[in-house]
C-alpha cells in the first residue's frame, strides 16, 4: 500500500511537473513579453506591438501579423539578454528531470534527484518572468518614457508564473517521496526469509 502511494506520487508529480516544463517551452517560444500600452491621446489603436525573447511583431487591425527577429544580442536589454539565458537553462534542466523521472531503475531514489532539479528549473522560470514584469512595470511609471514606449505585461509572463508553479509543485511532490521505502521493505522479507530458515533447521 505505501509503495503503491509513492507510486502515485511520482506519477503526479511528473505530470505536473511536465505541464510546467511544456509551459516554459511556450513561454521560451512565444513573443508576447510584452504588448503595446494603450494610454495617451495619441496612441494609435489600429496596431499592436508584442515583443518577445526572439522577436517582436506587429499586428495590424485587419488581422494581419509581421514579425521580425531581432537583429543584434549585444543590443538587447540587459533584462532580455539575462532572461534568454535563464529560460535555456530552466528547459535544460526540465529535460534532465524528466530523463531522471522516467527512469524505472531505483525509481524512488531518483524521484528526489529529478524533483529538486524542477524546483530550481521553476525557481528559474519565476525570476525570469518576475524580473521582466518588473523592468515592464518600472518603465511604465517612468516618467522620463514616451507613450508609446511603455509596455504592459504580456500573456508569456503569466504562462510564466503558472508554469514556474506546476515545476515547483510537481518538483515538491517528487521529492515528498521516500526513498527508504524499498528497502525496508527487504529487510522485511528478508528477516522473514531467515526466520523461517532457522526454524527449519532448528526441527
Amino acid at each position: 500500500m505505501v509503495s503503491q502511494m509513492s507510486t502515485v506520487r511520482q506519477i503526479l508529480g511528473l505530470a505536473l511537473a511536465t505541464l510546467g516544463f511544456l509551459g516554459s517551452i511556450s513561454v521560451c517560444a512565444l513573443p508576447t513579453w510584452k504588448v503595446t500600452a494603450f494610454i495617451g491621446a495619441n496612441i494609435v489603436t489600429s496596431q499592436v506591438i508584442w515583443e518577445g525573447l526572439w522577436m517582436n511583431c506587429l499586428t495590424q487591425s485587419m488581422g494581419q501579423m509581421k514579425c521580425k527577429v531581432y537583429d543584434s544580442l549585444l543590443a538587447l536589454p540587459p533584462d532580455l539578454q539575462a532572461a534568454r539565458a535563464l529560460v535555456i537553462i530552466a528547459i535544460i534542466a526540465g529535460v534532465l528531470g524528466l530523463l531522471l523521472g522516467v527512469d524505472e531503475r531505483e525509481k524512488s531514489k531518483v524521484a528526489i534527484a529529478s524533483g529538486i532539479i524542477f524546483i530550481i528549473a521553476g525557481l528559474l522560470v519565476l525570476i525570469l518572468v518576475s524580473w521582466t514584469a518588473n523592468t515592464i512595470i518600472r518603465d511604465f511609471y517612468n516618467p522620463v518614457m514616451t507613450n508609446a514606449q511603455k509596455r504592459e505585461l504580456g500573456a508569456s509572463l503569466y504562462i510564466g508564473w503558472g508554469s514556474a508553479g506546476l515545476l515547483f509543485l510537481g518538483g515538491v511532490i517528487l521529492c515528498s517521496s521516500c526513498p527508504l521505502r524499498d528497502e525496508n521493505t527487504y529487510d522485511v522479507k528478508y528477516s522473514k526469509a531467515s526466520s523461517a530458515h532457522s526454524s527449519k533447521a532448528y526441527v
